[in-house]
This record gives structure tokens, sequence and C-alpha cells, in this order.
């Protein structure tokens, strides 16, 4: 009986572990199961390995823990304003005499890129302070995460999240202002977004390691992707264009400026023609003149 009494206790007791056991694993799956709706990059995925891309590398990049859906970055798109950006401050003395400093550290990469595409070596130096100070920053966002983002506003979820994030004051546009500003960004995001996983893949890159500005622009030269096919340049032939070495940033800034029409003695009307297709801003084309100017003087 009392052998009888110990194992009924037994039983009671391991019924008893095996009710909580399953209680708490319901309560660890519901959350999950509640999660486990369709991810704001479901859609996105599927689109881009019907574009060509291999699923398992598409599917190893969405899953990594680095992706992740930038709200708060991305929403700086539908409230920046180019106005208010401070280019002048690259005029100053300080600035033009680390532009000088980094032409003497880099003088053989400029040379080659001046012979090359003959494109002066003051105004590639230009452009590059004022798009990294000098290299220095070439920005924190993930790349990926923004232009992934991005292309993701074509689904109505994803939009309505980036529409949420919105700051609630002056800087908030209309409703109707930015669904037709998303539904370009999100076209002109997907094709950065092809160019950036075919760079990367070509060049044996991490995809989800490169951080670039809030637009999803990277390097020194800050390139767009899709502009490192047919401009980016591999200046220290090395088998490589990586924009984040100096010696291709300088050759790809030249390459670039060389296709839209940068001759030697060009005036400097038509040098601004030129400086615009890099921004299509005149506070940002005058200030690169007038450093490379000085940069001369």
């Amino acid at each position: 009986m009392l052998d009888d009494s110990l194992k009924s206790a037994n039983r009671r007791l391991a019924l008893c572990g095996v009710a909580i056991l399953i209680a708490l694993l319901a309560g660890l799956a519901g959350p999950a199961m509640a999660a486990d709706g369709p991810g704001p990059f479901d859609a996105l995925e599927k689109r881009l390995i019907a574009d060509g891309f291999d699923g398992a590398r598409i599917k190893a990049i969405f899953t990594s823990s680095d992706v992740s859906f930038e709200e708060g970055g991305v929403s700086a798109y539908f409230m920046h304003n180019e106005s208010k950006l401070n280019y002048k401050q690259f005029t100053r003395t300080w600035n033009i005499n680390s532009a000088r400093k980094y032409m003497e550290e880099h003088q053989e990469a400029l040379a080659f890129a001046e012979k090359t595409f003959a494109v002066d070596k003051e105004v590639i130096t230009a452009i590059i302070l004022v798009e990294t100070k000098l290299g220095t920053y070439v920005g924190n966002k993930s790349v990926i995460n923004t232009l992934a983002t991005l292309s993701a506003m074509t689904d109505e979820k994803p939009r309505q999240m980036i529409w949420d994030n919105l700051p609630d004051d002056d800087r908030r546009m209309s409703r109707n202002k930015f669904e037709k500003k998303a539904d370009q960004k999100a076209g002109w995001a997907y094709r950065e977004l092809k160019a950036f996983l075919t760079y990367t893949e070509r060049e044996g890159m991490d995809p989800t390691a490169i951080k670039g500005s809030y637009a999803g622009a990277m390097g020194i030269s800050q390139f767009m992707p899709s502009n490192i096919a047919p401009y980016g340049k591999d200046g220290n032939a090395d088998g490589q264009v990586d924009l984040f070495v100096h010696a291709d940033a300088i050759s790809s800034v030249a390459s670039y400026l060389k296709h839209y029409g940068w001759k030697p003695g060009i005036s400097r009307e038509q040098a601004f023609k030129v400086v615009y297709h890099y921004n299509h801003s005149k506070y940002y084309v005058n200030t690169i003149l007038d450093i490379a100017d000085k940069l001369k003087g």
C-alpha cells in the first residue's frame, strides 16, 4: 500500500510538472504565433527572387539579425530639406587646409585620376570634402535596411508604418503628398536595392555590414548603388571596386564627372552643369566650385 501510495504521488507530481511545462510553453508560443504574420519584407523577398536573385542568398540576408525595417531613418526622406544644410562650412580656412593636406596624402591617386579622366584634382577633392569630410564620415545607416524599407513601401502595411512614424509637427507633409512621394521612392529604391545586391555579390561583400547615408549613398564618394556599375573604378588596380578605398573613390568621382562632360579648361557655367548631376542642388554645386577655386588659389 505504501509503495502504491508513493507511486500515485509520483504520478501526480509528474502530471503536475507536465501541465506546468505545457502552460509555460503555451505562454512562450503565444506571442511568437501572434507575431507570426507576414513580415514587412516578405513580399519584397519574393519579388527579388522572382527577378532572378538567388533564393538562398536572399533568405540568408533577410533573416540576418542586422537586417530590419528602418522606420526612423527612412522617415527622414519625408522631412529632409536641402536648403537647411550648411555647405558653406566647407569653404572655411581649416577645411580648405584639410583638403590641401588630403591632396598631398593622396597625390598619386589624384594624379592618376586627373590623367586618366581629365578631371581637375581640385574638384574631385572638393566633392569628397563635402560628401564625407574627406572620407572621415561615410554615414552610419545600414544601406540594405534603408533601401529595403523604402522598396517595401509598395505594400500597404510597410507604407502605413512609415506614415505612423512621421513626427506630428510642421515637418509632417499631407497624406496625399506622402502617398505620391512614397510611390516615387519605392520604385527608385527597388532599382537601387537590386544594384546594391548585384554589386556586393560581384565584389564578395557582406551587404548587411555596409553603412551609408540616410538615402542609401555609400563610400567615400557617396555613390548610389546604381552608379557603381557604370562609373565605379578600380583606382589602385587591386581587382576590386571598393568605394571605401580612397584611390577607388577618387577615380570613381573622376569617371562620373567625365561622363557628364567635364573637360580640361571647362568654364564655370559648364562645370556647374556637370557637377549638378552629382547633386541636384545649386547651393551644393556653387560650394563645390568655390572650394575647387580656393584649392587652386
